[in-house]
């Protein structure tokens, strides 16, 4: 049995990439979830997305396309542990791997991402035009600690003393709009 996918229709290859297009950051963060080297977490997804490519013929439109998904991707996951070359020890255990996904699915299905995200954007619109810069430039723009003391003129350890308790606010102010402080 060939591992190709059948010749593709045009409807169908569109109502694909439609599909990765609106869940793909999601994927993405539940892989990153469960593989600790982000190097590999995207090796894992975008051979994940060739799978799902070759595998899309078998899946019926209309029904849940991100847990088809995450299912090749967790199976992506396991293959790609298995072919590491890292110690066995600073693996998860089968085990544990398969409930972080199955959190993982629990949350997505309750739509639990998707609240702390609005959460958490209502947090940091509550901040000090300055400490959203700080974060903005960390996070968006992945500035380094070093690039941030220098625009801000603030030293290094003052810098991550105060993205720290940016941090643990945001957290506190997450976790009390949810309700679950």
């Amino acid at each position: 049995m060939s591992t190709e996918a059948p010749s593709p229709d045009p409807d169908r290859t569109e109502a694909f990439l439609r599909l990765l297009a609106e869940h793909e950051r999601r994927l993405a963060l539940y892989v990153t979830g469960l593989v600790a080297c982000p190097q590999d977490a995207q090796d894992v997804m975008q051979e994940g997305k060739i799978i799902m490519w070759r595998q899309f013929h078998q899946f019926e439109l209309g029904t849940n396309f991100p847990a088809w998904a995450r299912k090749i991707l967790f199976y992506q996951i396991l293959a790609h542990r298995r072919r590491s070359k890292r110690a066995p020890s600073e693996h998860l255990s089968e085990r544990l791997l398969e409930l972080l996904s199955e959190e993982s699915e629990s949350a997505s299905r309750e739509q639990r991402w998707e609240r702390r995200e609005k959460a958490l954007q209502e947090c940091v619109t509550k901040l000090s035009p300055e400490h959203r810069e700080i974060l903005e430039l960390r996070y968006r723009d992945e500035a380094s600690i070093e690039g941030i003391s220098r625009r801000t003129e603030r030293t290094e350890g003052a810098v991550y003393r105060l993205l720290s308790r940016l941090r643990k606010n945001l957290y506190l102010c997450v976790e009390k709009e949810l309700g679950t402080a």
